[in-house]
């Protein structure tokens, strides 16, 4: 079994609400089971401005799929939840990030792990340092040191992603 940590957003819908259903979601996908979660977090969108503000939160999960077969059931995930793609950084009802893999580096067309990006956006850093303080990005740094050079990025914690 591997860990792995996924990202959620949502901007459209009852974010709030979209991103709680995914987090219990996650735990029917085959083969896995979700660990931990974090609290849910308000953040303003980034490279498209002209749009609702997100809610975040980063799940814990162990599976026992491989890293494609994860990224395609995330991405089904997103589908059911009403996900269009109708340019970058659009708004979204649900976007399921796959940030981590136990460790791996590795790229493929349309799978990069770690995530790309995600050692610059405090609204995936934070709520990660919060269910694994310790996490280390690979070949980048340890989550919280990265975290610090982030200041200046809103975020808000709103709720415990159960209440």
């Amino acid at each position: 079994m591997a860990v792995a940590f996924v990202g959620l957003g949502s901007n459209l819908a009852d974010p709030v609400a979209q991103v709680r259903h995914a987090l219990i979601a996650l735990n029917d996908l085959p083969r896995s089971r979700v660990l931990k979660y974090s609290s849910l977090y308000s953040s303003a969108p980034v490279g498209y401005l002209n749009q609702p503000d997100f809610i975040n939160a980063v799940a814990q999960i162990e599976t026992a799929l491989a890293p494609r077969e994860l990224l395609d059931a995330l991405l089904a995930l997103e589908l059911e939840c009403g996900r269009t793609r109708e340019f970058i950084y659009a708004p979204r009802t649900l976007d399921l990030d796959l940030l981590l893999y136990d460790g791996l580096v590795h790229h493929e067309h349309g799978l990069t792990i770690p995530h790309p990006q995600m050692h610059l956006r405090a609204f995936v850093l934070q709520p990660l340092c919060e269910i694994a303080p310790e996490c280390v990005i690979p070949q980048i740094g340890l989550a919280s040191e990265l975290l610090a050079r982030c200041e200046g990025q809103q975020l808000e914690r709103r709720s415990d992603a159960a209440e």
